[in-house]
């Protein structure tokens, strides 16, 4: 018996206060609002009480952050895809920021377990002056209790895309990534120019609806490299032994983007955090502040 959910969340600016309204069908919701930086950024957690999703279940996010608003979501824990005897099980995040708003997409990682058949799809449509940052992570099995990710597939398709603002015209595509690991495909796994052995990739972006300005995106550029360069290429290349590798750049003049590969989760997502923080400062001016649920 597959489960099927949605949620509608939208975020609006009232007297200085980002205020979150949302509603739901099925076994998916949103907790109480948090202002740990108080009333003009919101923080939300986005729980899925049957805790993961088999095959034929799906999610259904439709997000949207009215002008002037500033909204952070994040979850609990991983969602999780457990194994499927042939249906795929599918999460669809659908989000549209408005001019002079914010959105922070934040969730915790998709973990992939082995025989799974997945597809976790997110776009994001940014009018002419909207901003974000947010990040895709997927762990690929559970290594750590001798269950590797050697069936089994997931799909991943990461946009975003730019809009007028102005009735119904057509969304322009910004950037698009897409792709399908089979756990079978031995060069996509373990290659040196596909995963490598590892087992967790994550990509941590920040867009925006007009292209940044030169000296702002290598601002940020620079501020994140910083952090970066003991992982980085030339490491890698001279056999040092890494817990991770990592690089940052533009891959469109509206998009900023970190990658990282890891053999667990755990390393990747520290450091995404910690370079989520940086750019929040170097970008928005913003202190670092953590939801809540990272402490947990």
């Amino acid at each position: 018996m597959s489960w099927h959910a949605a949620l509608r969340l939208d975020y609006t600016l009232h007297n200085g206060r980002s205020v979150a309204h949302y509603r739901h069908d099925g076994p998916l919701r949103i907790l109480q609002s948090l202002y740990p930086e108080g009333d003009a950024i919101c923080h939300n957690v986005l729980v899925h009480p049957p805790g993961g999703l088999v095959g034929g279940d799906t999610l259904d996010i439709q997000l949207s952050v009215a002008a002037g608003a500033h909204g952070l979501v994040t979850t609990p824990g991983a969602t999780r895809f457990y194994r499927s005897t042939g249906e795929t099980a599918s999460q669809q995040v659908h989000a549209r920021i408005e001019d002079g708003a914010r959105l922070e997409w934040l969730p915790l990682e998709a973990l992939a377990y082995p025989q799974c058949m997945a597809n976790n799809q997110a776009v994001f449509d940014l009018t002419p002056s909207a901003e974000m940052i947010g990040w895709d992570v997927t762990a690929l099995g559970l290594p750590t209790a001798d269950q590797p990710f050697n069936l089994g597939r997931f799909s991943q398709h990461l946009e975003i895309q730019g809009v007028t603002g102005l009735g119904d015209a057509s969304p322009t595509p910004v950037w698009l990534e897409q792709g399908r690991i089979d756990a079978t495909d031995a060069r996509l796994m373990d290659g040196p120019l596909g995963l490598a052995g590892h087992r967790c990739l994550g990509t941590l972006f920040f867009a925006a609806g007009t292209a940044i300005a030169r000296e702002r995106r290598e601002a940020a550029l620079d501020a994140v490299r910083t952090v970066l360069e003991p992982w980085g290429p030339r490491a890698a290349a001279d056999g040092i032994a890494l817990p991770l590798v990592a690089g940052a750049t533009s891959p469109h003049p509206q998009v900023l983007a970190v990658r990282v590969l890891s053999p667990l989760v755990e390393p990747a997502l520290d450091l995404l955090k910690r370079l989520r923080g940086i750019w929040r400062r170097e970008l928005w001016q913003l202190d670092a502040t953590p939801p809540r649920t990272w402490a947990l």
